[in-house]
């Protein structure tokens, strides 16, 4: 139990024999924390202890015979002197190599560059309005905590500050105890750590009235210190739980702490933020009671997730007939290759805990689904008591998640349901679009007894602005697939179609507005959410009934995922050959999936020589693009 398990693979090669038990890792987790209180460098292990990698991915940025931390991964403050491989840099090599130059991207270095500005910097000015090389790390916050607050002892401590207990003399809540994490302005080295503390607070203040997020009720600053004012969690961490346990929680129990944990990532997901740590020492009970309410802690690494223009493959990819594709979306701001403007700006920070990081974390390009990894390994130690991924390292660790599967096999997972074991690994999928998001695994059937209360989910936005966007041939194919949704999934899509409150059985553009008025906070605007309406607009004079819902709010990548995908796909294809197929050329396809010339070659297989007309791999492409399926084994027809 515990170690990382791989049917076709071995990525730890630990000297031990002896695996240690989840109770032991974890406390050893705990214990570690606690030795880190008063620094973020792991003291030096006994030679005896030093794990003897010599090999490995991710170099220690620590000195020789010094062990990199098992339990966390690096800050953002962190430099990694050889960052894990970015799936853009080796083409973007061998395009330089090509033109005999490199171009740079619009907005400076590339990501993996943009971090040693920071670093570079960090005696001088930036964007902490630093002024005579020094950083300016006034934020403006009201100077008269000591007034306000009687600070009492510590009850906990990270990384960049310590949490102590507090009592209000006065204000709306005098009398009350509270938190108060206590951060220090001399571990500011940056501007990027300044502007990190704001952040923090911003998202503190903006999603505090959730019930299953901390209250926040006020921030202080003096010449030494920031004092964020929260509201006092008296039952501890979900970790002390799990170990006062024995390691594991029964299925009913465990359904009970992930709503929760989920209820929460769907509301923060909704306003754009990714918390990017969530793990079990991040969430914290209320009181010492069973049934305490959970609520989720710790925003000082989280970011906002930028949403943009559609997603779209870079034609340069076929051109130059590399082994891996990527969507342009995988690169920052404008595409090296292709020079087109990319979608969504996804997140390229190497943060976290390690045996909770996902693995487009480590390849450097992740949004909102890189919480959903983490939620899944939470999800898998609730069940069986054991980490899905383990290593005595971090790069063990990463090696894990990168090349490992988890092990449903083992005790006990031949007792635990299958509903449930399906439950997990719909959030553990390696692919992060074929995950569930937050608001789909509340309507799991696994949780559905549970009632928890279902939250609009954004992803719909995202797919019905990229349908009524779409070429009528390819809604056509959609309507196709929509036919064949299995009835569990249609679940899901009847919730949210309740939830954007459709008019005489349809939506219109203002019920997309409304419905996300609704839930808006601060933290939407700056995640610029509300801009995704602006490319709705067809939708303003046109109405979506139920059945166009489904065509437009499926997803491909998701529906890939189950088991019977086959016989969707087989059902699906049916459809779309009595209702929506037609002759289509090699250069008309090439163009509907905004491919070059270069593309002709591979698209010819896709199209019946008999008929003109999609065969079934090239309707199977046709839905989700040349990423994902690199083939089909049903024959053409």
């Amino acid at each position: 139990m515990g170690h990382c398990y791989s049917r076709n693979i071995s990525t730890v090669d630990d000297d031990d024999n002896e695996i240690p038990s989840v109770t032991a890792q974890l406390q050893h987790h705990r214990s570690h924390n606690n030795q880190q209180a008063s620094s973020s460098i792991p003291q030096s292990p006994a030679a005896s202890e030093v794990n003897p990698y010599n090999i490995s991915p991710f170099h220690s940025p620590l000195p020789a015979g010094v062990a990199p931390s098992p339990a966390s991964t690096p800050g953002r403050k962190f430099k990694w002197p050889f960052p894990p491989p970015s799936p853009a840099k080796p083409i973007m090599a061998a395009l330089r190599r090509r033109r005999g130059a490199a171009p740079q991207p619009r907005d400076g270095p590339i990501p993996e560059d943009r971090e040693e500005v920071d670093h570079g910097r960090a005696g001088g000015s930036g964007s902490g309005g630093g002024i005579g090389g020094r950083l300016d790390k006034n934020f403006g916050f009201a100077k008269n905590f000591e007034a306000k607050y009687e600070l009492g002892k510590e009850v906990g401590r990270g990384h960049f500050g310590h949490t102590c207990w507090a009592k209000a003399k006065k204000g709306k809540i005098k009398g009350q105890t509270v938190a108060v994490k206590i951060i220090s302005k001399s571990k500011m080295t940056s501007a990027l750590s300044i502007e990190d503390v704001r952040r923090e607070v911003k998202l503190l203040k903006a999603l505090s009235g959730h019930s299953h997020m901390v209250k926040f009720y006020d921030v202080f600053e003096d010449a030494d210190n920031v004092f964020v004012v929260m509201e006092l969690c008296e039952g501890g961490e979900l970790l002390d739980r799990i170990l006062a346990r024995g390691g594991r929680y029964p299925e009913a129990d465990a359904k009970r702490i992930l709503v929760q944990i989920l209820s929460a990532t769907a509301f923060f997901h909704l306003q754009g933020v990714v918390h990017r740590d969530l793990k079990p020492e991040n969430f914290l009970f209320t009181s010492k009671n069973e049934d305490a309410t959970l609520k989720v802690i710790d925003f000082g690494l989280s970011d906002f997730a930028r949403f943009g223009n559609d997603l779209f493959l870079c034609s340069t990819f076929l051109y130059m007939t590399l082994p891996s594709r990527i969507l342009c979306s995988d690169l920052r701001g404008e595409c090296f290759l292709c020079g087109g403007l990319s979608s969504d700006q996804r997140l390229n920070d190497v943060v976290g805990s390690a045996y909770y990081v996902a693995p487009e974390v480590l390849h450097r390009s992740y949004s909102t689904e890189a919480d959903i990894w983490s939620i899944g390994v939470i999800s898998y130690i609730l069940l069986c008591g054991s980490r899905p991924f383990y290593g005595r390292t971090e790069s063990a660790i990463f090696r894990c998640v990168l090349r490992a599967n988890p092990n449903f096999e083992d005790l006990p997972w031949p007792s635990i349901s299958p509903i449930a074991k399906d439950f997990v690994k719909r959030l553990l999928n390696k692919d992060h679009r074929k995950r569930m998001t937050a608001a789909q695994a509340l309507a799991h059937p696994w949780l559905r007894d549970e009632n928890p209360g279902l939250l609009l989910d954004f992803s719909i936005y995202k797919l019905v602005k990229s349908y009524i966007r779409a070429s009528p041939f390819r809604r056509a194919a959609l309507k196709a697939l929509s036919k064949a949704i299995p009835e569990e999934e249609l679940v899901f899509l009847k919730a949210q179609f309740m939830l954007l409150d459709p008019e005489d059985g349809g939506l219109h553009l203002h019920n997309f507005t409304t419905a996300l008025t609704r839930y808006a906070t601060d933290a939407m605007i700056e995640s610029r959410l509300p801009d995704i309406l602006n490319m709705m607009q067809p939708l303003a004079h046109r109405k979506l009934d139920f059945e166009e819902f489904c065509a437009a709010a499926v997803s491909v990548y998701q529906l890939e995922a189950l088991e019977e995908w086959e016989q969707i796909a087989t059902i699906a294809f049916d459809h779309f050959e009595r209702e929506g197929s037609r002759a289509i050329s090699v250069q008309e396809l090439a163009e509907e999936m905004s491919l070059g010339p270069n593309a002709y070659p591979l698209l010819k297989d896709w199209i019946r020589s008999s008929d003109g007309k999609l065969n079934f791999l090239g309707y199977a492409k046709f839905l989700h693009g040349v990423t994902v399926r690199s083939s089909s084994s049903r024959p053409t027809r």
